[in-house]
C-alpha cells in the first residue's frame, strides 16, 4: 500500500474552506501518492475506501461538467458501472448514490456501444438529444451532489485511517 500523507496545516485550512475542500484534500493527496493517474497498476497500491473516493472525484466531474453521457463517452462508464463503486458507496451510507448507479448502469449497459463510439463535437452534442433517459439522472446527481458531498465528508472525517496519514 502507498503511504498517502496529508498535511495537518493543509487539512485544518481546507476544513475552514469547506466540504468540497475537505475532500480535495484526499483526492489530491491519493493522486499525488499514486503519480497522478489511477491505473490498474496503481489501484493495486490503494485500499478500496481511497479508490471509492477517486471514482467519486471521476464521477462528480464528468457528470457535473456534462452529465452521464459525457461520462460514458470519456471512457469512465466501465470503471463506474463495472466495479463495486455502487456497492462501496452503499457501504458509506450513500443508498441514494448506489441506486443512481445501479439505475446509470443498466443504461450504460443498454446504450453504451453508441455512446463510447468516437465522434465529432457536433455527434457527441446530439448524444445528449438521442439518449434523454439521462437527463433524470443528471438531475437527480445535480440536485443531490451538494448532500452527497457532505456525507463523503463525513465519511472521511469518520474514517481518516483508511484515507492518509495526517502528518
Amino acid at each position: 500500500m502507498k503511504e498517502v500523507i496529508v498535511k495537518d496545516e493543509r487539512l485544518q485550512q481546507a476544513a475552514m474552506e469547506g466540504m468540497d475542500a475537505f475532500v480535495k484534500v484526499f483526492v489530491d493527496a491519493i493522486r499525488e501518492a499514486i503519480g497522478g493517474e489511477l491505473t490498474a497498476e496503481t489501484m493495486g497500491e490503494l485500499n478500496s475506501d481511497q479508490i471509492t473516493l477517486l471514482a467519486w472525484d471521476m464521477l462528480h466531474e464528468e457528470v457535473m461538467d456534462g452529465g452521464f453521457v459525457q461520462l460514458i463517452h470519456n471512457g469512465l462508464g466501465e470503471f463506474i458501472f463495472k466495479n463495486p463503486f455502487a456497492k462501496a458507496v452503499k457501504l458509506w451510507g450513500m443508498r441514494d448514490l448506489s441506486k443512481l448507479i445501479y439505475e446509470g448502469h443498466t443504461l450504460w449497459l443498454k446504450h453504451r456501444e453508441e455512446i463510447e463510439k468516437d465522434c465529432t463535437e457536433e455527434e457527441f452534442m446530439a448524444l445528449f438529444e438521442r439518449f434523454p433517459e439521462f437527463d433524470d439522472l443528471d438531475d437527480q446527481f445535480v440536485e443531490s451532489e451538494e448532500a452527497w458531498m457532505d456525507d463523503i465528508a463525513h465519511y472521511i472525517d469518520d474514517n481518516l485511517e483508511n484515507f492518509a496519514v495526517i502528518k
